[in-house]
């Protein structure tokens, strides 16, 4: 039998062969079930959750490197002698401070 009379046979038997068979889960006239589109939108949700989160955590990151840096810097200083407690204090007060405030505020 060729190939050609094998494909003749299955259309005109109609054995419902491929994912074109009329005995589907969606061919009864409903049509996919109404909750689909949760899946994706809770897929999107999801991974939008995901980078928010880094990004704000790693731009808190961030931002507190240069400081940390300067603390460190600071301990060292006080720690071989160079500065005495209280100019530690004031320097180490004034690196805490939020940017754009001023101690007076």
């Amino acid at each position: 039998m060729s190939i050609n009379e094998t494909m003749a046979t299955l259309a005109v038997t109609g054995d419902g062969w491929g994912p074109w068979r009329e005995t589907g889960p969606w061919h009864d006239g409903g049509g996919p079930p109404a909750f689909w589109p949760i899946f994706p939108l809770l897929w999107f949700l999801v991974i939008a959750a995901i980078i928010t989160a880094i990004v704000v955590f790693g731009s808190n990151r961030a931002a507190e490197g240069p400081r940390r840096a300067g603390e460190a810097r600071l301990a060292e200083r006080y720690a071989a002698g160079e500065i005495d407690e209280n100019e530690y204090r004031a320097r180490r007060d004034v690196l805490r401070q939020k940017p754009g405030r001023t101690k007076d505020a």
